[in-house]
């Protein structure tokens, strides 16, 4: 059920450190039984790195191999990820989705670069959007063709440098019927073409830290303060939710920081930005870049790391039959206990 496993056409030494840490990773049966209080499905992991394979194109197709042999197709939900900069994968996101199926999942990634994602984005970001893109189209050209009632729901997922990735595979937020099932993304780049487009037209009122977008029909917003929770208009499939942080520089960084006040500084702050945070020319630009660096280096819920936001997220675009507000609770305090 692993790539670099028995079976496998993926060999543990290719997969690289990331890619390692990801096949290896998740819940546990145990652990899964213990959540679910029911025998758990064996959830399935795959990868493809840099080394797996000469190029990205092979890479695709060497996870799409590993998904028909491992008999993906017929869980009840297959996640494509689009990883970072360097092949990273949230354990928190992927393990969120598990617990909330029981295991009866499938998730597949592929890296693109080992660099950290800040170079990445400088030197490789193509690569970025190429592997988002191509996964996605090998995956779908497959999935399409089985019976719609036979066939698992299809999710993406992509956090930072993976959200760009990911946005590459969807052209229109608004044409996703009968494409996908649903979308995770968190902490996307502030230059993400469809991030930035849906930001510039949130509806009138709305915030750029909260925004609302189209009366949340389709693409919703999860900042940490339950706002998903507290939306209880009608939300049809396929459902898109943006997990962001006020606090998150990976979001808000921008060159045009350097010569224009940007609406979050302009609005309300957000409720984990300090209210004596000020814009200034170059000023502000050199604060929100050392930001960058120490990004990670909060706890979750704030800058760059994401928690509990990614198990509520899931829950409200995936939901199993049977799932409650009360089960949502639980899965968030033990995502956010991991720390």
């Amino acid at each position: 059920m692993r790539s670099g496993g028995p079976g496998s056409a993926v060999s543990w030494a290719s997969l690289g450190l990331e890619g390692r840490a990801f096949v290896a990773g998740g819940p546990t049966l145990d652990q899964l039984r213990a959540f679910s209080g029911a025998t758990p499905t064996p959830p399935i992991r795959l990868y493809a790195g840099v080394r797996s394979a000469p190029d990205i194109a092979a890479e695709v197709g060497l996870a799409v191999r590993e998904l028909r042999r491992t008999g993906a197709f017929d869980r009840q939900v297959l996640c494509l990820i689009t990883t970072t900069g360097s092949g990273w994968v949230d354990p928190r996101a992927a393990g969120s989705l598990e617990y909330l199926y029981n295991g009866d999942t499938a998730e597949v990634a592929i890296q693109y670069s080992v660099l950290p994602s800040w170079l990445t984005y400088l030197v490789e970001r193509h690569n970025a959007e190429v592997a988002g893109r191509q996964l996605y189209d090998a995956v779908h050209a497959y999935w399409a063709t089985l019976p719609v009632g036979h066939r698992p729901r299809l999710v993406l997922f992509g956090e930072s440098l993976g959200t760009l990735g990911g946005e590459s595979a969807v052209e229109d937020l608004d044409d996703l019927a009968g494409r996908v099932d649903g979308i995770l993304w968190a902490g996307p780049l502030h230059n993400n073409p469809l991030w930035s487009s849906v930001v510039a037209r949130r509806d009138r009122g709305t915030t750029e830290v909260d925004p609302s977008y189209r009366q949340g029909r389709t693409v919703r917003f999860e900042n940490g303060t339950g706002a998903l929770s507290d939306d209880p208009g009608p939300w049809p499939a396929p459902r898109v939710v943006y997990v962001l942080h006020a606090s998150d520089p990976i979001t808000w960084w921008t060159p045009a920081l350097a010569l224009r006040r940007p609406d979050w500084l302009h609005e309300a702050r957000g409720p984990d930005v300090s209210p004596a945070m000020r814009w200034y020319p170059f000023v502000t630009f050199w604060q929100v870049t050392a930001d960058l660096v120490l990004a990670q280096d909060t706890r979750l819920g704030y800058g760059h790391r994401y928690g509990g936001e990614l198990a509520s997220a899931w829950a409200a675009i995936v939901p199993p039959p049977g799932w409650t507000s009360a089960d949502t609770g639980r899965l968030v305090a033990l995502v956010d206990a991991t720390g």
